[in-house]
């Protein structure tokens, strides 16, 4: 019988929390943001993952609240520790922006959350993770390559035109400018400004 009591609460504090959400992202959509403010922080302090996720968006942009980058990572760290796939991508996202160079905990933890996030099929983490095995201290060409593909594969034309760039130059594969362009024109189609005017070029 404690049992049973014991998951009509949690059912009862999770119905709560997803309706303090929900009301939310209506006040916002309405440009209530503090009351938006308030209901997401209603939610996340109840443990709930994506009322977390918004509050840290919320400080993160200073909507409803005065901007605090602290809190937002704060937030969002509970939440990615929720596994919420994009809270994983904003917060390593604040970890590699405004950690100090050399921290290597903290740079490690950032990967090791982006690459989860890209995995959950967050296209944000796959163009990021791209770029960032392409241009890091430590170049990892192929593995770059994998991501933007990911990304590009998910509709992403600057991931679809940095994959052409790696074609043309042979970064992480085998040059080929036939290739090279079929991405740059499937980039372009999309709207990249730089695929149009590496086509032109």
């Amino acid at each position: 019988l404690e049992e049973a009591a014991f998951q009509l609460q949690q059912i009862f504090r999770i119905d709560i929390s997803i309706a303090l959400n929900i009301l939310g992202v209506e006040s916002m959509r309405a440009g209530h943001s503090r009351v938006a403010f308030t209901c997401f922080k209603l939610a996340a302090d109840r443990g709930y993952s994506k009322g977390q996720f918004n509050v840290g968006l919320c400080y993160e942009h200073g909507r409803g609240t005065e901007k605090d980058l602290e809190k937002a990572g704060f937030y969002y760290c509970q939440a990615a520790s929720s596994c919420h796939p994009m809270a994983q991508y904003r917060y390593a996202r604040l970890l590699l922006q405004h950690s100090p160079g050399n921290d290597w905990d903290r740079h490690h933890k950032a990967v090791t959350l982006l690459e989860q996030a890209a995995v959950a099929g967050i296209t944000e983490a796959q163009a990021y993770l791209g770029v960032f095995y392409l241009r890091g201290l430590q170049p990892q060409e192929k593995r770059g390559v994998k991501y933007l593909l990911l990304a590009a594969n998910s509709g992403d034309a600057q991931s679809r035109y940095h994959v052409g760039v790696c074609y043309e130059q042979g970064l992480g594969v085998q040059q080929n400018l036939a290739e090279a362009l079929r991405h740059y024109r499937q980039s372009a189609a999309a709207g990249n400004r730089q695929a149009r005017e590496r086509l032109q070029a």
